[in-house]
C-alpha cells in the first residue's frame, strides 16, 4: 500500500512506462470465470499488444476461441492443465503456450489457484507463409545461451524464430553486475516482467530501480539499458514484435 503521501515507483511516460505492484488493479475478462485480472499494457497506454496477469481461483477456467488473436502464456505460479487440440498438458511455474490463431484455449486451475502472464496481439499475417502452429513448452528444457559472448547474461529463446511468427518471448537472466552490452534503441516494442532479483533500468534519459513483481513497457526506439543488482541472479521475461516490414 502507498504511504500518506502517495508515493509509488509507477511511472508513464509518452515511450514507456514502469507500473509496480502497488498500483495493480483488478478486474475480469470475457471468456473466464472465477478469474481476477491486470491490464498491465494495452492499447490504451499506446502499446500494439496487451500483457496481462490473470489469477485463477478455485475451479478458474478460460474457454474460447482466439479469433484473430495470438496468445502466449507463461506460468508464474501455481498449477493446472491447457487442453490443446484435445489434449490436456499439464501446467506448472515455467511452463508455457503460443496459441496461433483461430485455435480454441481452454485452460482451467488445478487446485487453490493457478497464475498466469499472458501477451496477447492481432496476428500479422505474411504473405506466402503459412500460420504458426502451436507450442508448448517448460522453461527449464530451453538452454541459456551467452548473449553476445557474455557467460553471465543468458538468453532463453522459447519460441522458434520462424518467418511465421510475428512476436517473440524470452527470459533474460543475469548474474549480480551483469549489464546489456549497450543501451539498445531498436523498432521493436516491449513488454517486460521482472520474475527474480533487481537492477536498475534505463528507460529512454532515465533510470529506474526494479525488482521482481514489476512491469515494463517500452515503446520501439525508446533507448534502454539493464544492470542487475544486489546478491542474486535477476531474470525477466519479454516480449517484442519480430520479422514483419515496419511500413506493411
Amino acid at each position: 500500500m502507498s504511504d500518506l503521501f502517495g508515493s509509488s515507483r509507477t511511472v508513464v511516460r509518452e515511450r514507456y512506462a514502469l507500473i509496480t505492484p502497488d498500483g495493480f488493479v483488478p478486474g475480469t475478462l470475457p471468456g473466464w470465470k472465477n478469474v481476477v485480472a491486470i491490464v498491465n499494457i494495452s492499447p490504451a497506454l499506446g502499446a500494439r499488444f496487451v500483457q496481462m496477469q490473470l489469477s485463477l481461483g478455485k475451479e478458474g477456467i478460460g474457454k474460447f476461441n482466439t479469433g484473430t488473436r495470438e496468445f502466449f502464456i507463461y506460468v508464474i505460479e501455481g498449477a493446472g492443465s491447457l487442453a490443446l487440440e484435445g489434449k490436456p498438458r499439464p501446467l506448472e511455474p515455467g511452463s508455457y503456450a503460443f496459441l496461433p490463431p483461430g485455435h480454441d484455449l481452454h485452460i482451467k486451475s488445478g487446485g487453490v489457484s493457478l497464475t498466469l502472464l499472458v501477451f496477447q496481439k492481432i496476428y500479422e499475417p505474411r504473405k506466402g507463409v503459412t500460420t504458426p502452429q502451436p507450442v508448448v513448452g517448460h522453461e527449464r528444457d530451453i538452454p541459456g545461451q551467452p548473449f553476445l559472448g557474455n557467460d553471465d547474461a543468458r538468453l532463453q529463446v522459447l519460441l522458434p524464430d520462424e518467418p511465421a511468427h510475428d512476436l517473440a518471448v524470452n527470459i533474460f537472466t543475469y548474474q549480480p553486475g551483469a549489464t546489456l552490452p549497450f543501451v539498445e534503441t531498436h523498432v521493436m516494442e516491449h513488454g517486460l516482467l521482472m520474475l527474480k532479483g533487481q537492477g536498475v533500468y534505463r528507460l529512454d534519459a532515465d533510470y529506474h530501480p526494479v525488482k521482481a513483481g514489476d512491469v515494463i513497457w517500452m515503446a520501439s526506439h525508446c533507448p534502454q539499458w539493464f544492470v542487475a543488482m544486489g546478491k542474486t541472479p535477476a531474470s525477466y521475461i519479454y516480449y517484442k514484435d519480430i520479422n514483419r516490414d515496419p511500413l506493411p
